[in-house]
């Protein structure tokens, strides 16, 4: 892949606040139209690592680009090239929606400020409610308001750090089906997020957790490299049944997944084992199945040994 493809090229990133070591040497490769999911649990190192790509934070060490501008040289240049979503909304609550969206283009200094505002507010269904103050509207709408204030400036890339938090589910599949657009017209989204029907909306995935990249790459490619073997398990009596396979051959996990258990290990023969002699004992249905991506999640969130 030619380099002028990558719109995020970075290698060794690390981070330090006072004696804590928030991200350690994170390498990321992001192209040119593609949908990026960053994952993690809470304290990871995902914002962090937002914030250094998108020139808020300068990296302690490392090397890399992004849009062609050096990560630790050209923060300055960055911010004005990047659309940055963070977490908690941050517009002005007491103006209306355009006035909001007026204001952000005074402070990039935007020529036909009325027409770019008007656009905005078109593309994103938000024409109707230009006069509302943005202090009153849900949170699908308030997400909404923010994308349109992060694509004013026509940036090549979004940094979007879990905008859809707290987020009804029509308001979060809406909102992806912007982010697709925008990725078609050939914009490049780096996204965090906690929920897996969104990773699986991603071309690619990264999953980071106490400031460490544990895995890599496509959603298929995450879940194959894992080689975990699960088993689903339904019937009555799963929670008695959950503390007895604990420490069992084979098992590694054992997760409850609506109204099943996974049960999973990376030791396929020994789990297979012991499926096989509680389906014979216990009242429950026991069935191989394909692990999922909340499958890998867990068992990298839960230090799952790596064989």
């Amino acid at each position: 892949m030619p380099d002028d493809d990558l719109v995020i090229d970075v290698q060794k990133l690390n981070k330090r606040f006072g004696d804590k070591h928030v991200v350690k040497d994170l390498s990321l490769s992001v192209r040119r139209g593609e949908i990026y999911g960053f994952l993690g649990p809470n304290g990871s190192g995902k914002t962090t690592s937002i914030r250094m790509l998108c020139g808020l934070l300068t990296p302690d060490s490392g090397s890399g680009t992004c849009l062609g501008l050096d990560v630790i040289r050209d923060t300055a240049a960055i911010k004005r090239e990047v659309g940055y979503m963070t977490q908690r909304f941050s517009l002005w609550e007491d103006l209306n929606l355009r006035e909001n969206l007026d204001f952000v283009a005074r402070m990039y200094g935007m020529r036909e400020r009325r027409r770019v505002v008007s656009e905005a507010l078109e593309s994103l269904g938000l024409a109707a409610r230009e006069k509302q103050l943005a202090g009153a509207l849900s949170g699908g709408w308030k997400q909404r308001l923010a994308l349109a204030a992060c694509m004013l400036h026509k940036p090549r890339l979004l940094l979007l750090d879990e905008p859809t938090a707290g987020v009804d589910p029509k308001a979060r599949r809406d909102f992806w089906q912007a982010i697709h657009r925008l990725a078609a017209d050939g914009i490049s989204v780096l996204v965090s997020t906690h929920y897996m029907d969104e990773a699986e909306r991603c071309h690619r995935l990264a999953y980071i957790a106490y400031g460490n990249l544990l895995a890599s790459g496509t959603a298929e490619s995450i879940i194959a490299e894992q080689k975990l073997s699960t088993w689903s398990v339904s019937g009555p009596g799963l929670a008695a049944l959950a503390e007895s396979l604990r420490g069992q051959p084979g098992v590694d996990l054992v997760t409850p997944f609506g109204s099943t258990l996974h049960v999973t290990g990376r030791d396929a023969q020994a789990l297979a084992a012991t499926a096989a002699r509680h389906a014979q004992q216990a009242p429950q249905h026991w069935e191989r199945i394909q692990p999922g991506l909340e499958d890998v999640f867990i068992a990298l969130m839960e230090g799952v040994p790596q064989t």
